[in-house]
């Protein structure tokens, strides 16, 4: 997903991929969308993906994961028709998601749009700060463990680190050499696959080890059956956030030349992608799953289902967090421009809030300063009272899943095609969209209870590891 926001980024400053009036001077192949595609999906939600299996077992875990990628593929499929307007081949040309809402569907659904979109990067910007703050405290234990024997206590402040990472994306946020931040997606894109890749190799070596093929059909039990209920709503959560990419789908397809149409590269682009992601998912979730059975650690790499090579898990960790540290920039940039152009628009007469300020190689204006500060912090503080990865992780899936993935793309595809009410396909696409809502309802409560079941023991600001 942080290749698509730096796409977008770049074209929302003027660096349009297109270049120029053209569909011409676009590059883009089936195999360079496939790439970006498998950059967008792969993310900190592969961490959780065993986790997720041994809520549900062997049987239905591995289901529900290949269920996600046939939902997520055949309602991409929908919104790559949606490229252009009112023809998918010949029409005008939407260059971002919510343009092709505006277009389809009107104005009142841009404002829905709009606020799914910005509460989901908001949402995001929480969990990746939780989720580095994790990675740090892992590297720090993993090297205590290492000196002191795997018995000893190591323990670290969450709250710490969060700030630490805070105050980094707070001089970052500044910088004005984010203005062209394609380097951060290639750094991002690198070090996700890195962690990744580590991770399958650890859990790999884990099950080779014991040779023990572990986990059971129905996946873990408890005393409480409401427990083992809100564990797999939870863990439905966590998927659903392992496959988001809709909302950054129209800025991939935008780099497609033409011909053959968009619309056409774009679906086989998507065919391939997901289809490898799938691939990645499905062997890390499994081999995790089998290496670790029904006790597979919320987060892979910070469970410390591994103490050794420590070396290696510091490496994985440590690529976590340099991936997080520029994909939380290209997750903000976005909510920061449309903050700071609301308030030009409220206030165009304060001329000392919008004035730009020069401080070594730093350059930025008032305005800036105080609305940036007050969004890193906030996040911060949010992150610090709710540190809980699993349950942020799907309660940002949740969210996500429905209006972004499934409703306004079944909601546009009717709209083009003129399928009308009552007719099969209608009540077809209808009733997947409801199925999904339920779904997102249903992984937004497990989310949430989840969230309230572990404040009930965390102190505020204190939480320890």
């Amino acid at each position: 997903m942080e290749r698509g926001r730096a796409m977008q980024m770049e074209r929302r400053m003027g660096k349009d991929v297109e270049g120029g009036n053209g569909d011409n001077e676009k590059q883009g192949t089936v195999w360079s969308a496939s790439a970006h595609i498998v950059a967008a999906v792969v993310g900190s939600g592969v961490l959780a993906l065993p986790w997720t299996v041994a809520q549900l077992g062997w049987v239905i875990g591995p289901l529900v994961l290949l269920g996600f990628s046939c939902v997520t593929y055949y309602t991409s499929a929908m919104l790559a028709d949606c490229y252009r307007y009112p023809d998918p081949v010949t029409g005008s040309v939407n260059h971002e998601y919510i343009d092709a809402v505006r277009n389809y569907l009107g104005r009142t659904s841009v404002i829905l749009c709009g606020s799914a979109q910005y509460v989901n990067l908001w949402g995001t910007l929480v969990g990746y700060t939780i989720t580095a703050s994790t990675s740090m405290i892992a590297v720090k234990r993993a090297n205590c463990f290492h000196r002191y024997g795997h018995d000893a206590t190591c323990t670290s402040s969450g709250s710490t680190f969060m700030v630490i990472f805070g105050l980094f994306q707070l001089v970052l946020s500044q910088l004005p050499s984010l203005e062209n931040i394609t380097w951060l997606s290639v750094v991002a894109v690198a070090t996700s696959f890195g962690y990744s890749f580590i991770s399958l190799g650890l859990c790999t070596g884990k099950l080779v080890s014991h040779g023990d093929f572990r986990g059971t059909l129905d996946g873990t039990s408890s005393a409480n059956p409401g427990d083992k209920a809100f564990n797999v709503l939870l863990a439905l959560g966590n998927m659903a956030f392992a496959y988001t990419f809709a909302d950054v789908l129209i800025e991939i397809q935008s780099t497609l030349k033409s011909p053959p149409a968009e619309n056409k590269t774009m679906k086989k682009a998507t065919f391939y992608g997901l289809g490898l992601t799938t691939i990645f998912y499905l062997s890390l979730a499994c081999i995790g799953y089998a290496a670790f059975g029904n006790n597979a650690p919320g987060n892979i790499l910070t469970g410390f289902g591994f103490y050794e090579p420590f070396w290696l898990v510091d490496m994985a960790n440590i690529c976590v967090v340099v991936h997080l540290i520029g994909a939380y920039q290209v997750y903000a940039q976005p909510i920061f421009a449309r903050m700071e152009s609301y308030v030009e628009c409220q206030f165009p007469e304060v001329k000392f809030l919008h004035k730009t300020y020069y401080i070594f190689s730093m350059n930025f204006s008032i305005l800036s300063l105080v609305l940036r500060t007050i969004l890193i912090m906030f996040t911060t503080l949010v992150a610090m009272l709710v540190p809980f990865f699993n349950a942020v992780l799907g309660l940002i899936g949740a969210v996500g899943f429905w209006p972004l993935s499934v409703y306004f793309p079944v909601s546009m595809h009717i709209s083009q095609k003129n399928i009308r009410r009552g007719e099969p396909k209608w009540f077809w696409l209808q009733g997947l969209s409801f199925f999904c809502l339920l779904i997102s309802l249903a992984a937004s409560i497990g989310s949430v209870q989840d969230i309230v079941h572990n404040l009930k023991s965390a102190a505020p600001f204190k939480t320890v590891y």
